[in-house]
């Protein structure tokens, strides 16, 4: 029987994996620990394993490894793959697989939730309320019909986020490289300086690339209405954090909600209550107001996990069996 090892599990995993085994006759086990050089002896005797983590996978050892355990494939169980090293898992000949569409909506639906959140100011009315302040100054809100929001990236996602605006009555634009006429009926495509600039909501569901690291600086946010919102459901380093705070202490935008930042391996998913926070930046956000932080949740909703599970275990599969993945990374 095939036998597949699941790095970084979660307990709301297992019972995917119950099904996984029964339907495609696998061998299926786990550990909580992520893939790197001190766990990478864990795949000897497996035929495949799968992988969900924002650690780096970057030492030519670990790919070395896993190609001497007889291992063909890295199946990320994320649709991010920045952190796989490519020239290693070609010099050892690893396909890599990700799961490019787990759930749209589900993001989609943590960027509406901000975006209303910013607009009502409900966290600020929330900590308020905390010091017996009813008060109704500074709590106006506008109405979401009648603005426009501004997607950076209309993959999967953004295209899943251009549509619920759409539906809520907003104007929608889109800044992004490939044009989908499916949504011509939906969005106006525009260069990224006419999206800046027109915009109210800016929402960004872009890939980690060269071009998009520190994408959002300060300059690009001086371009912004001062009175627009800025989301961040993609990549932590698409914006450079320290000008994003620079932005909202000055007043070049009105409000900010970040579901993932540069430095979260080790924080997004992990209870620090005790030990505290080593990340001077997201201790600067956590402060603000007019900020809502999410520890890179966007995903995590039953679809979404169910489908990261099987999605990525079938491909793995499909590698060991000599056939072809549905969802390879070249």
């Amino acid at each position: 029987m095939m036998k597949l090892l699941m790095y970084s599990i979660r307990e709301d995993e297992l019972d995917n994996l119950k099904e996984i085994e029964q339907k495609y006759a696998v061998k299926i086990s786990t550990t909580d620990k992520p893939l790197n050089v001190d766990t990478v002896d864990l795949a000897k005797g497996f035929d495949g394993i799968t992988v969900q983590q924002h650690g780096n996978i970057d030492d030519d050892i670990i790919y070395q490894k896993l190609h001497d355990f007889g291992i063909k494939q890295i199946s990320l169980r994320i649709t991010g793959y920045e952190i796989i090293n490519f020239a290693a898992a070609k010099k050892y000949d690893l396909k890599i697989t990700n799961v490019p569409a787990y759930s749209p909506r589900s993001v989609s639906e943590l960027v509406l939730a901000d975006v209303m959140s910013l607009l009502r100011h409900l966290r600020e009315t929330h900590l308020r309320e905390d010091n017996a302040d009813f008060a109704w100054n500074g709590l106006q809100a506008r109405e979401i019909h009648n603005l426009t929001v501004g997607i950076i990236g209309a993959g999967k996602i953004g295209s899943a986020v251009a549509r619920i605006f759409k539906a809520l009555g907003s104007k929608v634009l889109v800044s992004d490289p490939v044009k989908r006429p499916e949504l011509f009926d939906t969005v106006e495509y525009v260069d990224y300086d006419t999206l800046l600039t027109k915009s109210d909501i800016v929402t960004m569901h872009t890939p980690m690339t060269d071009f998009m690291h520190h994408f959002m600086n300060i300059d690009r946010f001086k371009q912004m209405k001062k009175d627009a919102i800025f989301i961040n459901a993609s990549r932590g380093p698409v914006v450079d954090t320290k000008d994003l705070i620079a932005a909202l202490k000055d007043n070049e935008i009105a409000a900010a909600a970040v579901d993932t930042f540069e430095g979260e391996a080790g924080i997004t998913g992990v209870d620090l209550s005790k030990n505290g926070i080593e990340n001077e930046d997201l201790s600067e956000l956590l402060k603000m107001p007019n900020v809502i932080v999410t520890p890179h949740i966007g995903f995590y909703t039953d679809a979404a996990v169910k489908n990261m599970d099987m999605i990525s275990s079938v491909d793995a599969i499909k590698i060991v069996k000599g056939e072809e993945p549905l969802h390879l990374v070249k």
